[in-house]
């Protein structure tokens, strides 16, 4: 066999796999699921039904304008491969559009979210998380859901969500770096780690750490394992070819632009965070 011909093997037996697992994610033009639908994973001691307790783990997914896309779609990728129910939940079906144009369809409304989740999981974008903060439908099916949830979970600016919802009162949390000092207004304690696991409170950084949120709450549901094969089924080895992702190490210039550019979103947030924290109860 020539080195040529061994690597189209390799290339089209590392295709069969992906195919196999299920990593397509959304398939409809409206880019959701059908209710309670997940991709199957045909595989046998590690991924196959359920996590805790009978049949298959209850995820539900807050879907909401301006959301960031990536926000979502990092941690769906990954609890995908958990052959969860999974329900995008918003107020209603129709389709909500994300900060890159894309619409998602909600597939499950409030009303018809199941009761005892094993996640419950808020994703961010500035905009739409501040808009969030005091949408008064959003925080009380927030509220009531996190009652029960088996985790209570966000990624990036949902943890300012969650904050105004009353759900982070009194634990350790994480979100994306230029909103982190915010949760300290809504009773939660900022922790500037990637992801931050606090009892039953699972929170993530700024967008990309959605991926490494997605393989730790795996971890927590399943297995190490079995986070470490979805690990390797998404090829998650993270590179980047420069090295300005965090405050501390992105050249002065580019942080000052970033600055300068989301300064009245962050100080709105920030506004929002500082009246909701001091309303009796904190939320």
């Amino acid at each position: 066999m020539t080195e040529q011909s061994g690597q189209r093997g390799v290339a089209t037996d590392r295709r069969r796999v992906l195919q196999a697992i299920g990593v397509g994610l959304l398939s409809s033009p409206a880019m959701a699921p059908r209710a309670g639908m997940a991709q199957p994973m045909p595989m046998h001691g590690g991924l196959g039904a359920a996590g805790a307790g009978p049949g298959r783990p209850k995820i539900a997914m807050l879907v909401h304008p301006k959301m960031v896309m990536q926000d979502v779609i990092g941690p769906l990728t990954v609890f995908n491969l958990l052959h969860p129910e999974i329900h995008l939940v918003w107020k209603k079906r129709e389709p909500v559009m994300t900060e890159v144009g894309l619409p998602v369809m909600p597939s499950t409304p409030f009303a018809d979210c199941p009761a005892n989740l094993d996640v419950l999981f808020v994703p961010g974008g500035l905009d739409g998380s501040t808009m969030m903060m005091d949408d008064q439908e959003v925080l009380e099916f927030l509220a009531d859901r996190g009652k029960t949830a088996r985790y209570v979970t966000s990624v990036c600016t949902g943890a300012l969500v969650l904050g105004a919802a009353g759900l982070l009162r009194g634990y350790k949390a994480t979100g994306h770096w230029y909103i982190r000092d915010l949760l300290t207004l809504l009773g939660a304690t900022p922790v500037n780690e990637r992801v931050v696991h606090d009892r039953n409170r699972v929170t993530g950084g700024g967008v990309t750490a959605g991926i490494d949120f997605g393989l730790t709450l795996a971890s927590l549901l399943r297995s190490r394992e079995d986070a470490e094969l979805i690990q390797l089924v998404i090829e998650y080895a993270p590179a980047p070819p420069f090295n300005a992702g965090l405050p501390e190490t992105a050249p002065k210039p580019v942080y000052e632009r970033l600055m300068r550019a989301r300064s009245p979103a962050i100080s709105l947030a920030r506004e929002k965070a500082a009246r909701i924290g001091a309303k009796p109860g904190g939320s």
